[in-house]
């Protein structure tokens, strides 16, 4: 372990100074495990989506055409390029069959 790995370990708490590994944040760690969280409520799981949902960054009508318009394009070349190719190697493949 270089001299930088071992200092952002002693600031995060992970070794000690000597380089020894710390107890502290296992003791932490271990405790923390064992206290169950407190489960939400329904009630207030769907008001925490209701409040996360109004800070979403929705398109607009034109760039949601554009954006669709963009994906149903390229869904289509996609589809066309893969079909043509197992098409042909189909082809191929029973051309190699036959003989």
């Amino acid at each position: 372990m270089n001299r930088e790995t071992k200092r952002m370990m002693q600031r995060q708490g992970q070794v000690e100074a000597d380089g020894s590994p710390s107890t502290r944040r296992a003791q932490t760690v271990a405790a923390q495990r064992r206290t169950p969280k407190a489960r939400t409520g329904i009630r207030q799981f769907f008001r925490e989506v209701r409040e996360e949902m109004r800070q979403v960054a929705w398109p607009t009508r034109s760039e949601l055409i554009n954006y669709t318009t963009i994906v149903v394009t390229v869904l289509v070349i996609m589809t066309a390029l893969i079909f043509g190719l197992n098409f042909v190697f189909g082809k191929v493949v029973l051309f190699l069959f036959k003989k």
